[in-house]
Order: structure tokens, then sequence, then C-alpha cells
């Protein structure tokens, strides 16, 4: 699917793809440009790192597609409850992943030129834009849980990562 296409799938008025698929494109986006500039500082072992986090987030965007479907068929309450559940384990995943590249753009901003610290950086806003959106989808699905304390830790490092990488401070 080209850029358009799926922009245009997420702006149809249908339940997927929605947030939590963006969120992990946003993420794999995030990984990318850690990863350019990785490669353009000559840091091999970053530019692995990022392309696995890259794969990672395109393929939990990908089981995000999917993941709400259970929900939006649930007959009864217990049914609704344990595919919201299973449907935050995706977005979980997605924020864990976006940390992680949050955190490793930080590694690639620090040290890197000019010219290529402000991809990383917004590698670094990007991941943190993503924890987020997908903690908030966590949020709205269950609220409480073992799903919902790893995404809020992970949207809580993201941000940390981006207040280090950026000298400002979380606004909240």
């Amino acid at each position: 699917m080209d850029l358009n296409n799926f922009i245009e799938s997420v702006a149809e008025a249908t339940p997927a793809p929605g947030g939590g698929s963006t969120a992990g494109v946003t993420a794999a986006l995030a990984a990318a440009l850690v990863e350019m500039s990785a490669g353009i500082a000559k840091d091999s072992a970053a530019v692995s790192s990022a392309a696995a986090l890259r794969r990672q987030a395109l393929a939990l965007a990908e089981q995000e597609l999917s993941s709400y479907a259970p929900v939006l068929e649930a007959r009864t309450p217990s049914e609704r409850e344990a595919a919201l559940a299973a449907a935050s384990e995706p977005p979980a995943r997605i924020a864990e992943t976006a940390a992680e590249i949050a955190e490793l753009g930080v590694e690639v901003a620090s040290p890197a030129s000019a010219a290529v610290r402000g991809d990383a950086l917004t590698g670094v806003v990007l991941a943190e834009a993503a924890a987020s959106a997908a903690f908030r989808l966590v949020e709205i699905n269950v609220g409480s849980g073992a799903a919902f304390d790893r995404a809020r830790q992970a949207e809580q490092r993201a941000v940390e990562a981006r207040a280090s990488a950026t000298g400002h401070l979380p606004v909240r």
C-alpha cells in the first residue's frame, strides 16, 4: 500500500486502520529516522538496533489492524472484557517499542553532528508521540492491569527520553 492509500484508509469511517496502527507506523518512521541518523554517523550497532525496532513496530502495526475486531464482535460483557484485554496487547507492545526507539534516538543524537542530530531528535519526538498514543489506547481499553502498567511505564520512558534529548521538561 502506498502512503496516500494508507492515509486515505485511516481517514475512512471504519475501525481499522486506526490509532493503534497509526501509532505503530509512527514508531516505525521514528526508528527509520534514528536508523538513518546512525548510518550517517557510522554507528553500525545503532543501525542494527534501529532496523530491528523498525521491523518490530511495523509488525505490531499490522497486528493492530485486526486486534480490535473481536471487541466489536463480542456478544456478552465478559466476552467484551476479554476481547478488550487482548486488544490492548498490541498497543502496549507498540508503546514499549516506541520507548526503546526514543531511548536509542537519544543515544544517536547526543554525539551526532548538527546535520544528523535534527533527524535523530525528530525520531525521538515521533517515538514519544507513538508511545503516548499507544498508552492512551490501552488506558481506554482496560484502565488497569499488566498491559496498562507496561504501556504507562513505556510512555514515561519515552517522555523522559525526549526531555533528555531536547532539554525540555514534559508539560503535564
